[in-house]
């Protein structure tokens, strides 16, 4: 059971969206809100993907709107990257959970293996109609989307990788007009979740900052 038999084949990142909401490709959809899909123009030149939508998006239907949204936002504008020229979406478009044992809170579980297949169909799609320049994978999740189960954000964050050749299916990413630039590249960071939960947060953030100045600079060479 995939998200395949619901991906509209030759549609636009409209028509994907708007077919997301009715994906029942995996048990996810059963208790969360809503599919949430992305955000940003397919002409973006930077493309960052997260791991899933968080209790705010999930009741929003918006990517990274949360408290980690806005503190990614503000990274990505301390780093000197164009927000305008970004596209955000996510590894899993459902958001995972638990209900805390008063049931008043929804806590974010990780999402698993299966449950990352059954969702990379939506990334594919969408991968076939962007061209960006820089890939950003924010977090193991997306790490692993992107680049295998192997793959450790811990060991390789910062790093630019050739794109879509680093990716563990690199042939579903490429566009099947004329490729992904071969100039293009990616590269993996911490989720600004992280920052938020680090025991010091300038630290955290710092760092996180200097991931995406790389990206930046990629940009600007």
């Amino acid at each position: 059971m995939s998200a395949a038999e619901f991906v509209p084949p030759a549609a636009d990142l409209d028509g994907l969206r708007a077919a997301a909401l009715g994906c029942r490709g995996c048990h996810l959809h059963e208790h969360a809100t809503q599919a949430v899909f992305s955000k940003g123009p397919v002409s973006a030149r930077l493309v960052l993907v997260g791991e899933q939508p968080g209790d705010v998006e999930d009741r929003r239907g918006e990517p990274f709107v949360g408290p980690a949204g806005k503190l990614l936002d503000r990274a990505v504008a301390d780093a000197g990257l164009d927000p305008g020229q970004t596209y955000t979406t996510n590894a899993v478009k459902h958001f995972k959970f638990t209900p805390s044992a008063n049931g008043q809170r929804r806590i974010h579980a990780t999402p698993d293996s299966h449950e990352m297949g059954a969702c990379r169909p939506w990334l594919v799609a969408e991968f076939r109609l962007l061209d960006p320049e820089v890939v950003i994978a924010l977090g193991a999740t997306a790490g692993k989307a992107l680049f295998g189960p192997s793959f450790r954000v811990t060991k390789s964050r910062g790093v630019l990788l050739p794109w879509p050749a680093a990716a563990a299916h690199a042939e579903d990413f490429a566009r099947e007009d004329d490729g992904v630039s071969a100039s293009a590249f990616a590269l993996a960071t911490i989720h600004p979740s992280a920052v938020l939960r680090a025991d010091d947060r300038d630290a955290a953030y710092a760092g996180l900052v200097a991931d995406l100045k790389v990206a930046a600079g990629a940009l600007a060479g």
